[in-house]
């Protein structure tokens, strides 16, 4: 204790790719700055190519790409790709291990695009950042794969089926943070249907019995995710920890760790907070999680209800078994 940390998910690319003078180094433009990285002692960081459903999808997807690809090469002191190479040798690594999720599938393909430029999209991606974390089909609207996390009644769509089978294989997980609950059933039972070997996650999600809100995950598909050896990664943002609660982060890590002490992990979300429409929505973080440097003090509250195994597990093993095993 303090433990190095696994984080399920950043938008730290998105923020590069659409904020003008954006800075990585500066702690007062983001949460997940580097420094508050290196002050939060996180080891490896998932960074997700976020998109809205908009035209223009495929062209910020393909920029936040080549951006990641940018931060690999010219960071080489602060970042170094989160592979299997660097699971193995993980004692000897100082720099921040990264590596790129997609976070709403329409960075794949618009709603116009065809198949063979979705395919050629997909591979592009993936032949920029290398393996990816996992993928997620949508975002919390709707598109051409399915029904986000704030749509109902609309689940798993054709083009969905098809993106799944593509996937196949690739030893990318389907992540189920911004499903609806429809999209969500719908993903397992493609996958059990046609024997896909795709892994389940949740990379930043909570729980709907500590928090009722459609964007945690009820413990049905906890449990699923669990059942399936997958992770799930607890979400910092005070609209799905509790509005008023602070302390509410440690239930949900608590109960996680209850409900899958081998599955619990983080998935902070932290992103570019100082453009978003909605007033009502800040401040979005409590001031005990409000930036990556907060983990080392959110695992000593935790210490008192939590064993150091369990701890551990939280922090980084959970998240670094996960990949050795899908990697191997």
């Amino acid at each position: 204790m303090p433990f190095p940390i696994a984080d399920m998910h950043c938008d730290l690319l998105s923020f590069l790719a659409k904020v003008p003078g954006a800075d990585p180094f500066d702690q007062r433009q983001i949460a997940c700055a580097f420094p508050w990285l290196k002050e939060g002692g996180v080891k490896m960081q998932v960074m997700a190519i976020y998109t809205d459903v908009n035209p223009g999808s495929m062209d910020l997807a393909g920029r936040q790409a080549d951006i990641f690809a940018d931060l690999l090469r010219n960071e080489q002191k602060t970042v170094s790709r989160f592979d299997l190479g660097f699971l193995q040798n993980q004692e000897k690594e100082t720099s921040i291990g990264i590596i790129a999720s997609v976070e709403n599938a329409a960075g794949f393909g618009n709603e116009s695009a065809s198949w063979q430029e979705i395919y050629r999209q997909f591979d592009s991606i993936v032949n920029k950042v290398g393996q990816l974390a996992y993928i997620s089909l949508t975002h919390h609207t709707e598109n051409r794969f399915g029904g986000g996390n704030y749509t109902e009644g609309i689940g798993l769509k054709e083009d969905g089926k098809r993106l799944l089978d593509y996937m196949a294989g690739k030893k990318i997980p389907i992540d189920l943070s911004h499903t609806s609950d429809l999209l969500a059933e719908g993903i397992l039972k493609h996958i059990d249907r046609h024997h896909l070997p795709i892994p389940v996650i949740a990379s930043h999600s909570n729980f709907r019995a500590i928090w009722d809100h459609k964007r945690n995950l009820n413990d049905e598909f906890a449990q699923e995710i669990i059942h399936r050896g997958g992770i799930i990664g607890v979400n910092f943002l005070r609209e799905f920890l509790d509005r008023e609660v602070p302390e509410r982060l440690f239930e949900h890590l608590e109960y996680g760790a209850k409900m899958g002490e081998n599955a619990i992990s983080f998935g902070a979300d932290f992103f570019y907070t100082k453009d978003f429409p909605d007033p009502r929505r800040h401040p979005f973080y409590f001031p005990l999680a409000e930036n990556s440097g907060k983990y080392p003090d959110i695992l000593v509250h935790l210490s008192s209800s939590l064993s150091e195994v369990q701890l551990r597990k939280l922090a980084i093993e959970n998240v670094f078994n996960f990949y050795q095993k899908l990697w191997n």
